[in-house]
């Protein structure tokens, strides 16, 4: 067994029957991801997964960042070098994953390690460690497993009993494979997100390009501030036509700004002029941030920022092999003064809805709790990315519970693209909280039928109202 059934709970005998009281009334609710980055496609083509090493190591940034550090290289992990990015060249998916196999201890103590196990064993039915000696039969059971109809993406996410789940695109998405869905027969709710960071920030490489296509997707003219801004208005528009309900912001830092409209348009005319120093490109994002706050009213669509990652930290491996290698580093952010402009126009409107992430967790007691916990329109994400671990979902209880309370959360998000963890990370997410109640319960601050409650409204109904998704047709 790689998963005992008692993980995560609390040591003391007393505390953990209430939390397992507590969990296994939501154990087996639907999920909902309301914020994440699977890729349409795969629903849309229900094509097989390829092979093991494909669907579980190469795509993972978490896996790839722990073995770089201990010194495998990414071509031995199956990362192409960007100059060599052929997709139809062989990969010996059976090599990385003995590579991947021989370092398996590395994750001991991670949640990387609790979310494979997880996998490993509810999903493909494997109950002994992971390790060099076994790597092959590992590798063999899993490949075979996702030859069979029942491990096809459609099928995984009705076992998987997922109620919604939202992808994530930038502007420049066609939406394509949403389009396949909703031509389909298939019933499963597979919306999208928009994304507008490559039409957003100037330090994107290709920029100018970018903001070209957006004028021809959206049939404005981006040379212009107003053209700009309208050509957000129409991608917004047909993002919402294919079930979006949120847009998502991954800047830098939380910075804010309100310009009046014609110093907002020479500030434009100068970013796209490629004229604009460092300060006046992180004043156009601030600039920007509070204009599809404006949106959002005008929308309803919630606005989420992720900011605080200093990303693609190493830029030589950045060149050779592109984003997402696991070089993104969390940096300290400020929000009480970053967000004052944005909140002194939309922190009261009624029609306004902003989720706020953070990988400072400095913050969570001293800035975002207290912003929660009086701003109607604010709401805290949960625990993110690099805190999305036991640990740090209990530390994000702990800090914000006291000022925000439970209901000024947004429930939990899993934001991966390793879609067979998407059962353990919500698992994890459970068991946590039905943790944390159960010690508030044994310690008389909640009754045991209040803490029931609110797992209940954590495990999925809270996402539901903070992203604003329908009910199931």
């Amino acid at each position: 067994m790689l998963n005992h059934p008692d993980r995560l709970f609390p040591a003391d005998s007393a505390v953990r029957a209430i939390a397992r009281r507590l969990f296994e009334a939501v154990e087996r609710l639907p999920i909902v991801s309301p914020h994440g980055h699977t890729d349409p496609a795969w629903f849309a083509l229900n094509e097989p997964f390829p092979d093991p090493a494909r669907l579980l190591i190469v795509p993972d940034h978490y896996v790839l960042r722990m073995l770089y550090s201990q010194g495998v290289p990414l071509e031995k992990l199956g990362v192409r070098p960007r100059i060599d990015n052929d997709e139809t060249a062989p990969v010996d998916g059976r090599a990385i994953w003995r590579e991947f196999a021989s370092r398996y201890y590395l994750f001991r103590g991670t949640p990387t390690r609790m979310w494979l196990d997880h996998t490993f064993e509810f999903l493909f039915g494997q109950s002994t460690p992971l390790n060099a000696a076994n790597a092959d039969q590992y590798y063999d059971a899993i490949a075979e497993c996702l030859q069979r109809e029942q491990f096809r993406p459609r099928a995984l996410f009705e076992s998987f009993n997922i109620e919604v789940i939202a992808t994530t695109e930038s502007p420049l998405d066609e939406l394509k494979a949403h389009q396949q869905l909703r031509d389909s027969a298939w019933g499963g709710r597979v919306i999208t997100a928009y994304r507008p960071d490559p039409v957003i920030d100037p330090d994107t490489r290709g920029f100018a390009a970018n903001l070209a296509r957006l004028g021809e997707l959206a049939n404005e003219d981006t040379n212009t501030w107003t053209g700009y801004l309208n050509a957000h208005r129409r991608s917004r528009e047909f993002f919402a036509s294919m079930g979006a309900t949120s847009t998502d912001h991954g800047h830098p830092t939380a910075q804010t700004a309100d310009l009046a409209p014609a110093e907002a348009a020479a500030l434009f005319d100068k970013v796209l002029s490629g004229r604009a120093d460092a300060a006046e490109r992180e004043l156009f994002r601030a600039q920007m941030l509070t204009e599809m706050a404006a949106m959002s009213v005008e929308d309803g669509m919630v606005m989420q920022i992720h900011p605080g990652s200093m990303r693609n930290h190493q830029p030589a491996v950045f060149e050779r092999f592109g984003a997402d290698m696991g070089f993104d580093i969390p940096t300290p952010t400020n929000y009480v003064s970053a967000l004052k402009p944005l909140l002194d126009r939309f922190g009261t409107h009624a029609d306004f809805a902003l989720i706020l992430f953070t990988l400072d967790e400095t913050a969570y007691s001293r800035e975002l709790a207290p912003l929660a916990g009086v701003y109607p329109s604010v709401k805290l994400g949960p625990a993110w990315w690099f805190f999305d671990a036991p640990d740090g979902m209990l530390r994000y209880r702990e800090l914000v519970t006291e000022t925000a309370g439970i209901y000024n959360t947004a429930g939990f998000n899993d934001d991966t693209r390793a879609f067979p963890s998407i059962p353990a990370r919500h698992d994890m997410a459970r068991r946590i909280d039905c943790s944390y109640l159960a010690s508030m319960v044994a310690t008389h601050r909640l009754a045991e039928e209040e803490a029931a409650e609110i797992a209940k409204d954590l495990a999925g109904e809270l996402a539901r109202r903070a992203y604003r998704l329908p009910a199931s047709v």
